[in-house]
Protein backbone atom coordinates (compact mmCIF):
# COMPACT_ATOMS: atom_id res chain seq x y z
CA UNK A 1 0.00 0.00 0.00
CA UNK A 2 2.79 2.33 0.87
CA UNK A 3 4.41 1.44 -2.28
CA UNK A 4 1.55 2.38 -4.05
CA UNK A 5 1.00 5.49 -2.62
CA UNK A 6 4.82 6.79 -3.19
CA UNK A 7 4.93 5.73 -6.62
CA UNK A 8 1.69 7.52 -6.87
CA UNK A 9 3.07 10.95 -5.46
CA UNK A 10 6.07 10.59 -7.55
CA UNK A 11 3.79 10.33 -10.27
CA UNK A 12 2.01 13.82 -9.54
CA UNK A 13 5.48 15.27 -9.05
CA UNK A 14 6.25 14.72 -12.74
CA UNK A 15 3.42 15.41 -13.59
CA UNK A 16 4.31 18.96 -11.89
CA UNK A 17 0.97 18.64 -9.53
CA UNK A 18 3.47 19.32 -6.63
CA UNK A 19 1.37 20.77 -3.69
CA UNK A 20 -0.96 17.47 -4.52
CA UNK A 21 2.20 14.97 -4.50
CA UNK A 22 2.28 15.88 -0.65
CA UNK A 23 -1.32 15.22 -0.14
CA UNK A 24 -2.28 11.39 -1.07
CA UNK A 25 -1.81 9.92 2.33
CA UNK A 26 -3.73 12.70 4.12
CA UNK A 27 -6.29 12.51 1.25
CA UNK A 28 -6.66 8.41 1.64
CA UNK A 29 -7.41 8.65 5.16
CA UNK A 30 -9.97 11.25 5.11
CA UNK A 31 -11.38 8.81 1.97
CA UNK A 32 -11.80 5.72 3.78
CA UNK A 33 -12.90 7.27 7.15
CA UNK A 34 -15.67 9.17 5.13
CA UNK A 35 -16.19 6.27 2.70
CA UNK A 36 -15.98 8.72 -0.02
CA UNK A 37 -16.67 7.79 -4.07
CA UNK A 38 -14.04 7.34 -6.19
CA UNK A 39 -15.52 10.95 -8.11
CA UNK A 40 -15.32 12.49 -4.63
CA UNK A 41 -11.90 11.37 -4.33
CA UNK A 42 -10.71 12.62 -7.38
CA UNK A 43 -12.68 15.94 -6.87
CA UNK A 44 -11.22 16.18 -3.58
CA UNK A 45 -7.53 16.13 -5.34
CA UNK A 46 -8.52 18.46 -8.14
CA UNK A 47 -10.56 21.04 -5.77
CA UNK A 48 -6.56 21.05 -3.52
CA UNK A 49 -4.33 21.49 -6.47
CA UNK A 50 -6.65 24.24 -7.80
CA UNK A 51 -6.97 26.02 -4.38
CA UNK A 52 -3.21 25.94 -3.71
CA UNK A 53 -2.25 27.19 -7.22
CA UNK A 54 -4.47 29.83 -6.72
CA UNK A 55 -2.81 30.81 -3.69
CA UNK A 56 0.67 30.78 -4.78
CA UNK A 57 -0.42 32.91 -8.22
CA UNK A 58 -2.00 35.72 -5.51
CA UNK A 59 1.08 35.14 -3.92
CA UNK A 60 3.07 35.98 -7.12
CA UNK A 61 0.91 38.45 -8.25
CA UNK A 62 0.93 41.00 -4.47
CA UNK A 63 5.03 40.18 -4.97
CA UNK A 64 5.07 41.91 -8.85
CA UNK A 65 2.67 44.49 -7.96
CA UNK A 66 4.92 46.21 -5.82
CA UNK A 67 2.77 48.07 -3.59
CA UNK A 68 3.82 50.29 -0.64
CA UNK A 69 1.74 49.18 1.72
CA UNK A 70 -1.24 46.82 2.14
CA UNK A 71 -4.48 48.15 3.20
CA UNK A 72 -7.74 47.30 1.58
CA UNK A 73 -10.70 49.88 0.88
CA UNK A 74 -12.46 48.95 3.98
CA UNK A 75 -10.23 50.78 6.30
CA UNK A 76 -10.29 53.89 4.14
CA UNK A 77 -12.52 56.49 6.23
CA UNK A 78 -15.06 58.19 3.77
CA UNK A 79 -16.27 60.64 6.45
CA UNK A 80 -14.42 63.70 6.50
CA UNK A 81 -12.83 63.46 3.35
CA UNK A 82 -14.31 64.93 -0.08
CA UNK A 83 -12.73 62.89 -2.48
CA UNK A 84 -14.56 60.46 -3.26
CA UNK A 85 -18.70 59.59 -2.17
CA UNK A 86 -19.45 55.89 -1.51
CA UNK A 87 -21.41 55.39 -3.96
CA UNK A 88 -18.37 56.44 -6.38
CA UNK A 89 -15.93 54.35 -4.53
CA UNK A 90 -18.47 51.12 -4.98
CA UNK A 91 -18.74 51.78 -8.55
CA UNK A 92 -14.69 51.88 -9.07
CA UNK A 93 -14.41 49.07 -7.02
CA UNK A 94 -16.20 46.76 -9.33
CA UNK A 95 -13.62 46.93 -11.42
CA UNK A 96 -15.45 47.64 -14.68
CA UNK A 97 -13.29 50.41 -15.77
CA UNK A 98 -10.28 48.25 -15.52
CA UNK A 99 -12.12 45.71 -17.89
CA UNK A 100 -12.92 48.65 -20.53
CA UNK A 101 -9.16 49.62 -20.04
CA UNK A 102 -10.46 53.12 -19.02
CA UNK A 103 -7.60 55.30 -17.24
CA UNK A 104 -8.06 57.04 -13.56
CA UNK A 105 -6.41 60.41 -12.33
CA UNK A 106 -6.79 60.74 -9.08
CA UNK A 107 -5.53 64.63 -8.63
CA UNK A 108 -5.63 67.02 -5.16
CA UNK A 109 -3.33 68.15 -2.23
CA UNK A 110 -0.98 65.89 -0.37
CA UNK A 111 -2.40 63.84 2.22
CA UNK A 112 -6.51 63.84 1.17
CA UNK A 113 -5.54 59.45 0.26
CA UNK A 114 -4.95 59.55 -3.15
CA UNK A 115 -2.11 56.75 -2.86
CA UNK A 116 -4.64 54.93 -0.32
CA UNK A 117 -7.30 54.84 -2.95
CA UNK A 118 -4.46 53.90 -5.88
CA UNK A 119 -3.27 51.10 -3.92
CA UNK A 120 -6.57 49.66 -2.59
CA UNK A 121 -8.13 49.60 -6.23
CA UNK A 122 -4.54 47.89 -6.62
CA UNK A 123 -5.44 45.18 -4.06
CA UNK A 124 -8.75 44.47 -5.19
CA UNK A 125 -7.72 44.03 -9.21
CA UNK A 126 -4.70 41.54 -7.99
CA UNK A 127 -7.17 39.30 -5.77
CA UNK A 128 -8.99 39.34 -8.65
CA UNK A 129 -6.68 37.83 -10.97
CA UNK A 130 -5.57 40.89 -13.02
CA UNK A 131 -1.68 41.79 -12.69
CA UNK A 132 -1.29 45.03 -11.45
CA UNK A 133 2.38 46.86 -10.86
CA UNK A 134 3.04 50.36 -8.99
CA UNK A 135 5.44 52.91 -9.40
CA UNK A 136 6.16 56.24 -8.09
CA UNK A 137 7.19 58.82 -10.79
CA UNK A 138 10.78 59.50 -9.40
CA UNK A 139 11.54 55.43 -9.61
CA UNK A 140 9.54 55.06 -13.12
CA UNK A 141 11.88 57.67 -14.24
CA UNK A 142 15.02 56.03 -13.11
CA UNK A 143 14.05 52.38 -14.38
CA UNK A 144 13.26 53.98 -18.18
CA UNK A 145 16.94 55.58 -18.01
CA UNK A 146 18.81 53.08 -16.76
CA UNK A 147 16.67 49.99 -19.34
CA UNK A 148 19.05 49.62 -21.70
CA UNK A 149 22.14 48.72 -19.16
CA UNK A 150 20.68 47.15 -16.57
CA UNK A 151 18.91 43.93 -16.22
CA UNK A 152 16.95 44.72 -12.69
CA UNK A 153 15.57 47.65 -14.72
CA UNK A 154 14.82 45.97 -17.60
CA UNK A 155 13.14 43.13 -16.00
CA UNK A 156 11.25 45.48 -13.96
CA UNK A 157 9.82 47.16 -17.08
CA UNK A 158 8.85 44.19 -18.69
CA UNK A 159 6.59 42.97 -15.54
CA UNK A 160 5.00 47.06 -15.68
CA UNK A 161 4.56 46.65 -19.66
CA UNK A 162 2.86 43.66 -19.40
CA UNK A 163 0.39 44.06 -16.40
CA UNK A 164 -3.35 44.92 -16.63
CA UNK A 165 -3.11 47.88 -14.50
CA UNK A 166 0.06 50.24 -14.10
CA UNK A 167 -0.10 52.48 -11.32
CA UNK A 168 1.85 55.74 -10.87
CA UNK A 169 2.21 57.89 -7.93
CA UNK A 170 3.15 61.05 -7.50
CA UNK A 171 3.15 61.80 -11.11
CA UNK A 172 4.59 64.81 -12.57
CA UNK A 173 6.34 66.42 -8.99
CA UNK A 174 9.07 67.61 -10.72
CA UNK A 175 10.30 68.81 -13.71
CA UNK A 176 11.17 66.54 -16.62
CA UNK A 177 14.20 66.83 -19.18
CA UNK A 178 13.81 66.10 -22.83
CA UNK A 179 15.18 62.45 -22.69
CA UNK A 180 12.86 61.77 -19.87
CA UNK A 181 9.78 63.32 -21.32
CA UNK A 182 10.63 61.48 -24.47
CA UNK A 183 10.74 57.77 -22.55
CA UNK A 184 7.83 58.60 -20.80
CA UNK A 185 5.91 59.53 -23.64
CA UNK A 186 6.86 55.96 -25.26
CA UNK A 187 5.54 54.53 -22.47
CA UNK A 188 2.55 56.10 -22.57
CA UNK A 189 2.10 55.19 -25.94
CA UNK A 190 2.83 51.45 -25.37
CA UNK A 191 0.59 51.44 -22.87
CA UNK A 192 -2.57 53.23 -24.62
CA UNK A 193 -5.11 50.60 -25.09
CA UNK A 194 -3.44 47.45 -23.80
CA UNK A 195 -3.37 48.19 -20.22
CA UNK A 196 -5.19 51.11 -17.48
CA UNK A 197 -3.19 53.41 -15.67
CA UNK A 198 -3.98 55.02 -12.38
CA UNK A 199 -2.18 58.08 -11.83
CA UNK A 200 -1.96 60.29 -8.74
CA UNK A 201 -0.93 64.19 -8.83
CA UNK A 202 -0.72 67.11 -6.95
CA UNK A 203 -0.72 69.14 -10.27
CA UNK A 204 -3.44 69.32 -12.83
CA UNK A 205 -3.10 68.37 -16.47
CA UNK A 206 -3.14 71.77 -17.33
CA UNK A 207 0.19 71.93 -15.42
CA UNK A 208 2.22 69.71 -16.53
CA UNK A 209 3.30 71.01 -19.55
CA UNK A 210 5.07 73.11 -17.61
CA UNK A 211 6.51 70.21 -16.40
CA UNK A 212 7.50 68.21 -19.48
CA UNK A 213 8.62 70.90 -21.16
CA UNK A 214 7.64 70.30 -24.67
CA UNK A 215 4.25 71.14 -25.41
CA UNK A 216 4.01 68.61 -28.36
CA UNK A 217 4.86 65.56 -26.16
CA UNK A 218 2.97 67.31 -23.39
CA UNK A 219 -0.13 67.01 -26.17
CA UNK A 220 0.42 63.75 -27.17
CA UNK A 221 0.86 61.99 -23.55
CA UNK A 222 -2.41 64.08 -22.86
CA UNK A 223 -4.43 62.56 -25.69
CA UNK A 224 -3.39 59.10 -24.97
CA UNK A 225 -4.44 59.74 -20.85
CA UNK A 226 -7.32 61.33 -21.38
CA UNK A 227 -8.66 59.23 -24.08
CA UNK A 228 -10.56 56.83 -21.96
CA UNK A 229 -10.52 58.59 -18.62
CA UNK A 230 -11.79 59.20 -15.16
CA UNK A 231 -10.89 62.39 -13.43
CA UNK A 232 -11.00 62.61 -9.68
CA UNK A 233 -10.55 65.96 -8.17
CA UNK A 234 -9.57 66.42 -4.32
CA UNK A 235 -9.93 69.08 -2.30
CA UNK A 236 -7.68 70.21 0.54
CA UNK A 237 -9.78 69.43 3.93
CA UNK A 238 -9.33 71.40 7.40
CA UNK A 239 -6.55 68.35 8.12
CA UNK A 240 -5.52 65.62 5.69
CA UNK A 241 -6.48 62.20 5.31
CA UNK A 242 -2.32 61.53 7.08
CA UNK A 243 -3.11 64.24 10.04
CA UNK A 244 -6.28 62.72 11.21
CA UNK A 245 -5.03 58.60 11.17
CA UNK A 246 -1.80 59.73 12.28
CA UNK A 247 -0.09 57.73 15.06
CA UNK A 248 1.83 59.90 18.20
CA UNK A 249 4.76 58.85 20.02
CA UNK A 250 2.81 60.78 23.17
CA UNK A 251 0.38 58.68 25.24
CA UNK A 252 -2.85 59.85 24.94
CA UNK A 253 -4.13 62.15 27.61
CA UNK A 254 -5.81 60.83 30.44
Amino acid sequence: MNKTVNELQNQFRQLRLAETAEEPPRLLREAEKASWTYLEFLEAITRYELVKREAKSLEKRMKWARFPFVKSLEEFELEGQNVLTARQLNQLRELNWLEQQYNLILLGPPGIGKTFIAVGLGLEAVQRGFHVYFVTMGELIQLLKTEEYLNKSKAQLKRLRSADLVIVDDLMYMAMDQREANLFFHLINHLYERSSIVLTSNKSPDEWGNLIGDQGITTAILDRLLHRVEVIYGKEDEESHRMKNRKSIFLAKV
